[in-house]
């Protein structure tokens, strides 16, 4: 028996060797060989591994983690694939923009494999596979867009990116998770220009609001002005109506104070020895009143007979009785018209037939 395992396990040596040599010659499986482990019949797979066992040059199955046995010179680990998320590193390449500006773009890829059956059997070289469709979709992309929107849509390019490998990598059981841009680089004198742009942008956002600021001081200065013009206004009408108001007041006192002078005034005429004040009263007027003339005007107005006051005197009380008389007659005749009313016959009335 134990013969039997040291030849098989010769015959295995051997095997690998030439297995190896094969490898070398062939550069796109030389990363997949480097970590193919050699078949001692007992074999650990590690976890978040899967190892992909042919048998007599035929797929056989994939060994899940943990113990697993093989049979000598029969089976043999062909491929190894990780399950872990894989990052892979997008070389800078050049591309053209819609508006004909060459960029140099840079990447990174994160993906993982779900299918270890596809994964190797399905494409060559999963991640060269993968990068090359990567930078192939950037490049097409990227023609589609102009210089400005490739920096405001990073995103959606990144989201355009990651479902155009997702749709290719069905048949090679890849999954890509996200693609995200590392570096943008444009060409020097493009980039003077969009600095230029920038500076431009920047003075006229800064004039722009400038003149908003001088437009919104100039109309809070011009509703300043209206409200307190609109304030004075109001102010001066409330003045006037008050102003007004004072005045018809001391109108109405005048009124009332002047009726009720006139009022005292006929009713002291009309007691005993009234006339002799009257007479008093106009005396006493005459002579202030013709004291002070010539203090106030060089035109003067003179009585024929200044020394004769009792004439003067007599004089204005005769004005005044003959003023008094035909307001007595105005009351004799309204009495005497309401008498003769009252006396009339009633007029006859109208029978009906």
């Amino acid at each position: 028996m134990l013969r039997t395992v040291l030849r098989s396990g010769g015959a295995l040596l051997k095997n690998t060797q030439l297995t190896n040599q094969r490898l070398q010659l062939a550069p796109a499986q030389q990363r997949w060989a480097s970590s193919l482990p050699m078949n001692t019949v007992v074999l650990f797979v590690p976890q978040q591994e899967a190892w992909v066992v042919e048998r007599m040059g035929r797929f056989h199955r994939i060994l899940e983690p943990g113990l697993n046995f093989l049979i000598p010179i029969l089976d043999r680990v062909r491929y190894v694939q990780s399950l872990k998320e894989i990052v892979i590193d997008v070389p800078e390449q050049s591309a053209v923009s819609l508006d004909n500006v060459t960029l140099q773009i840079d990447g990174v890829l994160y993906l993982r494999i779900l299918d270890p059956l596809k994964a190797s059997y399905g494409v060559e070289d999963p991640e060269y596979a993968v990068t090359q469709l990567a930078q192939t979709t950037m490049r097409s992309e990227l023609g589609k867009l102009t210089l400005d929107k490739v920096f405001r849509e990073r995103e959606s390019l990144n989201h355009n990116i990651v479902n155009s490998i997702n749709q290719a990598g069905e048949d090679w059981g890849i999954k890509c998770l996200r693609y995200e841009i590392k570096d943008i680089h444009v060409p020097p004198r493009v980039k003077e220009s969009m600095q230029m742009q920038v500076e431009a942008e920047r003075r006229k956002r800064a004039t722009v609001l400038e003149s908003e600021g001088q437009r919104e001081a100039a109309i809070n200065v011009a509703e300043g002005c209206k409200q307190s013009q609109i304030l004075a206004s109001e102010g001066e009408k409330a003045e006037q109506i008050n102003q007004a108001a004072g005045e018809a007041q001391a109108i109405l006192a005048k009124a009332e104070a002047k009726s009720r002078a006139i009022k005292l005034l006929s009713e002291a005429l009309a007691e005993q020895n009234g006339g002799a004040a009257a007479s008093l009263s106009v005396a006493e007027q005459y002579v202030a009143a013709f004291s002070n003339l010539a203090k106030e005007s060089n035109t003067l107005l003179l009585p024929a007979n200044t020394s004769d006051i009792t004439g003067m005197v007599t004089q204005a009380m005769s004005i005044y009785s003959t003023l008094a008389k035909p307001s007595g007659r105005l009351q004799a005749l309204s009495s005497g018209t309401s008498e003769k009313q009252s006396e009339a016959p009633p007029p006859p009335s109208m029978s009906s037939q």
